[in-house]
């Protein structure tokens, strides 16, 4: 299995390279996510060439892709964050 962190080429593979990839992997539209994040496609296109993400983007990506963002502990615990941890304004 590859590194997390790099592409089978040994590059290291973007946020946003990550994204497509789960979304692939998912079986998910690029164009159903923009929905689910209220955005346009053009808008979501956008923010994937800029590259930038905020902690509730990744959040309510992960949601959208029916996984969970963790921070996983070399003990093997993990601290997961969801929806429930986006701060409501």
């Amino acid at each position: 299995m590859q590194n997390q962190r790099q592409n089978e080429s040994g590059h290291k593979m973007s946020i946003t390279n990550k994204i497509k990839a789960l979304l692939n992997l998912r079986g998910k539209k690029k164009d159903d996510l923009a929905g689910y994040l209220g955005m346009t496609p053009q808008s979501l296109t956008n923010k994937f060439n800029r590259g930038s993400y905020s902690a509730e983007d990744l959040i309510k990506i992960a949601a959208f892709a029916e996984c969970e963002i963790a921070f996983i502990l070399p003990d093997t615990q993990k601290i997961t964050l969801g929806v429930s941890d986006i701060r409501q304004g």
